[in-house]
């Protein structure tokens, strides 16, 4: 989901985030003019499992799993000190990522047919995308307004499935952490 823009989507395709929306008035508009994945209803987030079970799988059985999965975990703050960069994509690093990275590795150990990001990454790095495809001067300018307004801070308390329908990503089902 995130930094690959809303072209490579399929009707079917499933994720399962954290929404951010403390951090909206900070990226809002960067994200608008910079990441395509906002005109198909994805909210900021960080994600934790891209892309998860086709929606054609995911059922009671599978949605009970995962609230007991995430029901496990307890709730906890985040804070998004500063900016980061992969190669053509900018994003929020968060200070709290082994809680974030926690989450993902719960749902890739019980779904190992869906590993993050179909597992091209080795190390998958919990992030919050900003922007993607644009010159290093352009991610430069935005890093420096964001300076200036950041921490941004968050209460995670739940985790969200979304689901693509050819044309916008819609939430399914809300897992709480409970701990």
């Amino acid at each position: 989901m995130a930094g690959d823009g809303a072209g490579g989507y399929r009707a079917g395709e499933t994720a399962l985030i954290v929404k951010v929306p403390e951090a909206e008035p900070v990226v809002g508009r960067w994200r608008e003019r910079f990441d395509s994945s906002v005109a198909v209803g994805i909210p900021a987030h960080v994600t934790v499992l891209y892309p998860f079970l086709r929606h054609d799988r995911i059922g009671d059985r599978v949605l009970g799993e995962l609230g007991a999965l995430f029901g496990a975990h307890r709730a906890f703050d985040v804070g998004f000190p500063g900016c980061g960069r992969f190669p053509g994509v900018l994003y929020l690093a968060p200070a709290q990522e082994d809680r974030l990275r926690a989450l993902t590795s719960a749902v890739a150990d019980r779904w190992p047919e869906a590993p993050p990001f179909q597992g091209r990454f080795a190390d998958v790095v919990p992030h919050l995308t900003v922007a993607y495809s644009q010159e290093p001067g352009v991610f430069d300018e935005i890093e420096a307004d964001l300076s200036g307004r950041l921490p941004v801070t968050a209460r995670v308390v739940s985790v969200h499935l979304l689901v693509y329908d050819g044309t916008t990503w819609r939430e399914r089902a809300e897992f709480a952490l409970r701990g």
